[in-house]
């Protein structure tokens, strides 16, 4: 029997049931986090998506949680409430992933955006874009200091001038006026998050399943009809309450189970990875933060040794594959000269690009840029079962956003919520070390045997989950993979526990080997070899998920590997 069984063992269980009580499609952070909080209360869930988990909208994220300050300008104070607080909690319950980000303004004008300011907000479009001027960007942190600042644990903004600005960025543009600093919070591995998160809801009950690769292709009659993508095998599962949670696809897999709905229009947002020691110096550890002369509001982000570079704002059709254009690259090497003018760029400097559609409502002639962030629940109750349709939705109010599905649904089954998740730890977040002589005690008890830089990488990758997959890599002799980035024992732990399918759940969500630029296809050979025996493929299909992956790497991450020639 191969490792493999842990899949099979919940897609046997599924079909042999035949029901359960909610059916979650989508399994990005926001279908996640709904199936966790239903664990918790108690309530049998089986979510399903046509892809890996967070493989969608949820892995195409600019990396931040952040309470939004750009929403006071479309009036969603609300929205900005919520993400603040939100942030805030996240700190405290996912501190493994979840870190303090310092966030610089560089400023331009005085008082520049003040009259068009108000038509902005009242009509969510403007004509010709205008930068927002020091004025205007004061008023908004202020607001924004009395909703974020924790009962004062978040560092107030500060505004510096010119020459003080210069200081602490030397490489800025010398024609700035000034520069504005407040703190928001960075997502360090946004895919692991996801999986934690997971793990949390799969630990709290034993009757609550997740299937990845498996996809909703109808109906008949109360049943849902799904798909497991590896087998091709089709089987109906009932439940009291559907939940469509599929992001920018929830009118096409409402298409599918046979309600047309237009609830959706997403944008398509793109971001370039750089190797480029000498802007990840320039930004001195901090993201830079400020809306381009188009209007879009980008940025330049220091994360995990390269600069990640974003992000555009276009209408999608999420029928098409959202992928970073030559143009959009330009672009971002436009606004990197227009801040930090003295620092070249290049396209050999990029090793990784990503693009995504944001999972946001219709929104006819609003601009994208102002398209509201927040989200709402639809309910179909015509139906065969009640329906819910999720739309709209981000990453810095998952939870929120979980506990808010979770109440609805509770609701249609007439129960009552038992488990609170405000505060409550997620994962590997719970008794996380948060100074260096903490950290070093926790690894001397829980990593017995650990050299400093693989705990620190387990520690990194797992937060406290990281004794658990330490116990299991001490059990037998291990080696290293992929020039240290994991090992033969913890890639076993990986499929064994974190329902790994394919070779590209590995090197894109599992790690960030692709990420950071280090995949070659001499890795990618590796991996592939050491999990074969653990999956049970065959040398064509070794080789069959080799291609694939170097073919999604080149057309979806802008990579050049060659394909190695078949065994």
């Amino acid at each position: 029997m191969t490792r493999t069984s842990r899949r099979e063992d919940e897609l046997t269980a599924v079909r042999g049931a035949g029901s359960t009580t909610v059916l979650i499609i989508g399994a990005g952070i926001n279908g996640i986090s709904l199936f966790r909080d239903l664990a918790l209360q108690g309530v049998d869930a089986v979510l399903v998506d046509r892809g890996d988990f967070a493989a969608g909208a949820s892995a195409a994220s600019s990396h931040m949680i952040h309470g939004g300050i750009r929403y006071l300008e479309n009036g969603e104070f609300r929205l900005v409430r919520e993400s603040v607080q939100e942030r805030n909690g996240l700190l405290r319950i996912a501190p493994h992933y979840v870190r303090p980000l310092r966030t610089t303004i560089p400023i331009y004008s005085t008082f520049s955006g003040i009259l068009t300011a108000p038509l902005r907000f009242l009509l969510h479009r403007s004509g010709k874009p205008q930068e927002r001027g020091a004025v205007l960007i004061k008023a908004g942190l202020m607001i924004y200091d009395l909703f974020s600042r924790d009962g004062g644990a978040v560092p107030r903004h500060r505004f510096l001038g010119r020459c003080e600005s210069l200081k602490e960025l030397p490489a800025l543009d010398p024609d700035v006026k000034y520069t504005a600093t407040y703190f928001d919070a960075s997502m360090h591995d946004p895919e692991r998050l996801a999986l934690d998160v997971l793990q949390d809801g799969r630990s709290a009950r034993a009757t609550s399943y997740a299937l990845n690769y498996v996809e909703a292709v109808g109906r008949d009659g109360d049943a849902v009809v799904l798909r497991d993508r590896e087998s091709a095998e089709e089987f109906e599962i009932r439940a009291d309450v559907v939940v469509n949670t599929s992001g920018p696809w929830t009118d096409l897999t409402n298409a599918a189970l046979g309600d047309q709905t237009s609830f959706m229009g997403g944008t398509k947002g793109s971001h370039i990875v750089l190797d480029h020691p000498e802007l990840l110096e320039a930004t001195q550890g901090r993201e830079i933060f400020f809306e381009h002369s188009d209007g879009r509001i980008v940025l330049i982000y220091p994360l995990k040794g390269r600069v990640l570079v974003g992000t555009t704002d276009i209408d999608a059709d999420p029928r098409e594959p959202a992928r970073c254009t030559e143009e959009e690259v330009d672009y971002f090497f436009a606004l990197i000269k227009h801040v930090f003018p003295s620092i070249p760029v290049s396209r050999e400097q990029i090793v990784y690009r990503f693009s995504g559609i944001r999972p946001l409502p219709r929104h006819e002639d609003t601009a994208p840029g102002f398209v509201s962030r927040d989200y709402r629940i639809e309910l179909d109750d015509s139906a065969a079962v009640p329906t819910l349709s999720l739309v709209g939705g981000k990453w810095t109010t998952f939870r929120a956003l979980g506990e808010s599905l979770a109440d609805r649904v509770l609701e249609l089954l007439g129960r009552g919520r038992s488990v609170s998740t405000v505060g409550l730890p997620i994962g590997g977040g719970l008794g996380f070390p948060h100074t260096v002589r903490a950290r070093s005690a926790w690894m001397q008890a829980n990593l017995p045997g650990a050299d400093a830089a693989r705990g620190d990488q387990l520690l990194v990758r797992y937060g406290t989950r990281a004794a658990d997959v330490w116990a299991h890599i001490e059990q037998e002799a291990d080696r290293p993979l992929a020039d240290g980035a994991l090992s033969v024992r913890e890639l076993e732990w990986m499929v064994d526990n974190e329902l790994v399918v394919r070779l590209t759940d590995i090197v894109l969500r599992r790690t960030n080997i692709a990420f950071v630029g280090d995949v070659t296809t001499e890795i990618l050979e590796e991996l592939a070899d050491a999990l074969a025996p653990l999956m049970g493929w065959d040398g064509d299909r070794r080789d069959a998920e080799i291609e694939a992956t170097v073919q999604l790497l080149n057309d979806a991450h802008g990579l050049s590997l060659a394909v190695p020639t078949r065994r």
